[in-house]
């Protein structure tokens, strides 16, 4: 519990405005519950939100010190009161978590609250299965990332061993990720292997495709396979056998078969036609294949997860 007296210069001020000075990471609509629970009294009795504060009053607050608190980048979670996550499968040692197109999953100089690890962290918060005042270090974390306007599957550790595991098997390439995307064209040949070299260039935010090494440039390799084909479309499934940024998007407009949407290597014309402004890319599935020891998710080994529902594939390619 922690208490306020009022001074001249808050005098006056409606209480919640007050508080909602003193705690900025206190959500607005939390606090409206705290005051009508009764978590925040004012002289030891039941107050309302709109009441004018005199000087010499005293708050007496039933709230988590962490509200209190100054707003962090590691902290921001908190002003979060409702988490909105579409939860595939959930353990005690992870998360997977359908990412919707449009979210970032870490903070960036566009977006610093809603984020997808936010949402997770506010989430445990709210669960009350983690709290940072109970860890030295660890915070729970996201073991792969999708690009702001990609959907999919992301993997969020829960605990410090389970990050160190689902890490190491990732660098390995012992999870298996597949992707669907729409691409405009039809591939030839319908099924096969894409092979390059990605340059990538930090400063536009893209990378450049070669078909012989180059300094700097990564391998990529990417399999595919068509699974059917409408007009000038193709919904088309792509495996990564490496993990490069904007493979899938790169290696399918070096074919001459960009996705549907893509702004950076696609075809504005197409989009504009389509109406489209995200590229038509999901990372659909997942598979642990652990072909070694997984320690503590040993019983992950085999187990497979799928998005049930993507948009662009029920709108482009609707089953009958």
């Amino acid at each position: 519990m922690r208490e306020f007296t009022i001074g001249r210069n808050d005098a006056g001020q409606r209480l919640d405005r007050f508080l909602s000075k003193a705690m900025p990471l206190l959500p607005p609509a939390l606090l409206q519950k705290y005051i009508r629970i009764k978590r925040v009294k004012c002289n030891g009795a039941r107050c309302q939100r709109d009441q004018r504060l005199r000087e010499g009053d005293v708050l007496q607050l039933y709230i988590n010190d962490e509200f209190f608190e100054q707003p962090r980048e590691d902290n921001l979670f908190l002003t979060l009161f409702q988490p909105k996550l579409a939860i595939l499968y959930e353990d005690e040692n992870l998360i997977l978590v359908d990412k919707r197109p449009g979210m970032v999953v870490h903070a960036d100089e566009t977006e610093k609250v809603n984020t997808l690890i936010n949402h997770i962290q506010a989430y445990l918060y709210q669960k009350r299965e983690w709290n940072p005042k109970w860890e030295n270090a660890f915070a729970p974390a996201l073991c792969n990332r999708i690009d702001r306007n990609t959907g999919g599957i992301v993997i969020a550790a829960k605990n410090a061993g389970a990050l160190r595991v689902l890490t190491a098997k990732i660098r390995e390439r012992e999870i298996t990720k597949k992707y669907l995307c729409v691409t405009l064209g039809r591939m030839t040949p319908p099924q096969g292997k894409l092979s390059c070299f990605l340059l990538k260039d930090e400063a536009k935010k893209l990378v450049t495709v070669h078909h012989r090494p180059v300094p700097g440039g990564k391998s990529a390799v990417t399999l595919y396979r068509t699974l059917q084909s409408r007009g000038e479309l193709s919904l088309v499934e792509a495996e990564l056998l490496t993990g490069r940024t904007h493979q899938i998007r790169a290696s399918f407009a070096d074919a001459g078969h960009p996705l549907l949407g893509d702004g950076k290597y696609g075809r504005g014309e197409a989009n504009r036609a389509y109406g489209e402004t995200r590229q038509a890319l999901y990372s659909y599935f997942l598979r642990f294949d652990f072909p070694t020891d997984a320690g503590e998710l040993e019983y992950l080994r085999g187990k497979e997860f799928q998005v049930p529902q993507i948009p662009f594939v029920d709108k482009y390619f609707p089953q009958k």
